[in-house]
Order: C-alpha cells, then sequence, then structure tokens
C-alpha cells in the first residue's frame, strides 16, 4: 500500500478512506445532534432536503479537493488541515445556499439560511468533523502506517 520512498499508506487510498470518513461523520454527527437537540440541522423552514443535500456533496467535494492538494505533497504537513476544515464549511454554506435557491427560495431567505447555519453549533460540528478526517487522512500519509496483517502473514518467520 506505500508508494516507494514514502513512509505511510498512499495518497490517493488515504484521501479515500478520509473522505468517506469525513462524510460518515458528518451524516452521523448531524443526525445525533439534532436528535439529542431537538433542532433541525437548516432552521429555514420550508426548504426541503435539497439544500442540505447538495451542501454536504459540496462540503465532500471540497474537502477532498483541498484535502488531495495537501497529501500528495512529499512531506504533508498537519496544519493543512485548517484550510481542509475552512474549505468544507465554505463548501457547505454554498452548496446550502444554491441549494435553496435551486429549491425555489429567493435569494435573501437561501443566503439567511446559510448565515443560520454558519452561527449555529451544526456548524462548529461540520468544522470538527472535517478537521479530524483531514488530521486522519495527513496522518495516514506521514507515518508508518499500513494495513493489518495475521502473525503469518510476516516474511520474516519463515
Amino acid at each position: 500500500m506505500s508508494t516507494p520512498g514514502r513512509a505511510g499508506v498512499s495518497p490517493p487510498v488515504a484521501l479515500a478512506f478520509a473522505t468517506v470518513g469525513f462524510f460518515a461523520l458528518v451524516i452521523a454527527g448531524f443526525g445525533l445532534a439534532s436528535l439529542a437537540t431537538g433542532a433541525e440541522v437548516i432552521g429555514s423552514p420550508g426548504l426541503g432536503q435539497l439544500p442540505g443535500i447538495l451542501g454536504t456533496a459540496v462540503a465532500v467535494v471540497g474537502f477532498a479537493t483541498t484535502l488531495w492538494s495537501a497529501v500528495r505533497r512529499p512531506q504533508p504537513t498537519y496544519l493543512s488541515a485548517l484550510w481542509v476544515t475552512a474549505a468544507a464549511v465554505a463548501g457547505y454554506l454554498v452548496g446550502l445556499a444554491v441549494g435553496a435557491l435551486v429549491q425555489g427560495a429567493d435569494p435573501a431567505r437561501a443566503v439567511g439560511a446559510a448565515g443560520q447555519f454558519a452561527i449555529s453549533w451544526f456548524s462548529v460540528l461540520l468544522a470538527g468533523c472535517a478537521l479530524v478526517a483531514a488530521w486522519c487522512g495527513i496522518a495516514l500519509v506521514r507515518t508508518r502506517a499500513h494495513r493489518p496483517r495475521w502473525p503469518w502473514e510476516d516474511a520474516d518467520d519463515e
């Protein structure tokens, strides 16, 4: 799984694991936080499901694109996780506003919904999910991580 000259997991594999992890954390986090608080993720009523779906999709694309630019470097820095986090949150806000517009909301209501999300605890949750997943993706590339192996798979024992 490692590429020659690198200590850790290859960048495409790390990107795939981190992106899937980010998506799973966001879905689970939003669901559990909404259940625990009784609040809707998108507090503006009547917008439908499209803004949330599009917001999450754009956040995942922003996360993956920014993380890819970080992990493909020879020695990625953990500080890049902050840029990945910012891209994911910005992507969600843009996707939410565009989704609201496509759903038929007027521009003021679409921007208001994005602004309301930006100052909610759900945006903090989204940022936390992005930060954790980005840090893990970078750590997979930087460290000597490799796939799990059973004891009988070691060539040294033969």
